[in-house]
């Protein structure tokens, strides 16, 4: 019984080593692309327009790792994943990092042998519904039909607030956003429940978005953000350190309009000039060159802007920073220290 346990033991030892020396870095670098995978079209988050092109608040990290690893935001290929396929696609390497509204939780961290290596927007779910339907509360959806994607803790959340409330439900399973639009205006449902930043991204698309109202109750805590293999560290803090550039970029005033100006020399801030490059080399620690975090933040800016630009009120999508601002105005985005 000892010696299986043992040799059980070095096999799973062998396996983390394989992984560990897997090297994704080294391998994107050989590519001369990163492969990036996203949602199948979710607007303001990763969408691709009329020609082609993606672009949206997910995509946008992917670009700031791709102008950080290989000096071009575009050198990337994006792959469209459903809850469903986004975890085989990750795991088999289809794709170098996943960067679409997932959410970190313990058995994703732990039992899928993912590395999730930071927040990029704090959410909750919630629930839409056509103001026709004359329903106030989530509590008042006794017998509804609910359009929910598979493969996703939506479903978990569901039932479980279903049942905590006493009220049931008939649940009509769909595979994608688009899908679930499709069959919400279709009245296949009488409700869709998602993260609520997806249920406002959706309505922006709606014909007669007024005509539509998302429930005031938020029944989980969906923390979304980009994650990577389990066990390739290096490759693990490249992708993490480029989202914390961009977040620490925002309080630290860096800017689009800015950043060429500051990493030409070295000014008066300290972390600032560790993040550019103009004093010292963070970058040799990551094995990157010292303008990687520059080539980052000057593809579309810094967290702040990359957020106004895509979902931010000023836009179709019209979400307020809430818990998503800087911790300084009293959000939860926040990245440890450059130094």
């Amino acid at each position: 019984m000892k010696k299986s346990v043992f040799i059980g033991t070095l096999a799973a030892a062998s396996v983390t080593a394989s992984l560990a020396a897997a090297g994704t870095l080294d391998d994107v670098k050989a590519a001369g692309e990163l492969k990036c995978g996203v949602s199948t079209g979710v607007v303001g988050f990763a969408a691709a327009d009329a020609n082609g092109v993606w672009g949206g608040f997910d995509v946008a990290v992917c670009r700031a790792v791709a102008a950080a690893v290989l000096g071009d935001a575009n050198k990337i290929k994006f792959v469209p994943t459903t809850g469903k396929t986004r975890f085989t696609a990750l795991a088999s390497g289809e794709v170098d990092m996943l960067a679409r509204n997932t959410t970190w939780t313990y058995s994703r961290d732990i039992d899928l042998k993912f590395d999730f290596i930071g927040v990029n927007y704090y959410d909750g779910q919630g629930f839409m519904a056509p103001k026709a339907l004359g329903v106030a509360s989530a509590k008042d959806l006794d017998g509804a039909t609910v359009c929910i994607q598979t493969g996703t803790t939506t479903e978990l959340n569901l039932a479980d607030f279903f049942r905590a409330n006493n009220i049931s439900y008939e649940p009509v399973p769909i595979e994608t956003n688009s899908e679930a639009q499709a069959q919400y205006l279709a009245g296949a449902c009488d409700v869709f429940t998602t993260d609520a930043s997806g249920l406002a991204a959706t309505r922006a698309t709606f014909e007669n978005p007024n005509d539509h109202v998302v429930l005031p109750e938020i029944i989980s805590k969906e923390p979304l953000g980009p994650l990577v293999r389990h066990g390739d560290n290096q490759w693990g803090d490249v992708v993490r350190w480029t989202l914390n550039a961009l977040i620490s970029a925002e309080e630290l005033g860096i800017t689009s309009a800015n950043v060429d100006k500051l990493a030409s020399a070295a000014g008066n801030n300290p972390e600032v000039n560790r993040m550019l490059g103009t004093e010292g080399d963070l970058g040799a620690m990551l094995g990157l060159d010292k303008s990687w975090a520059h080539r980052a933040i000057g593809v579309a800016g810094n967290y702040g802007e990359i957020f106004e630009k895509n979902i931010g009120e000023a836009t179709p999508v019209g979400l307020a920073r809430g818990l998503n601002a800087q911790w300084t105005n009293g959000g939860l985005i926040y990245s440890p220290p450059f130094r």
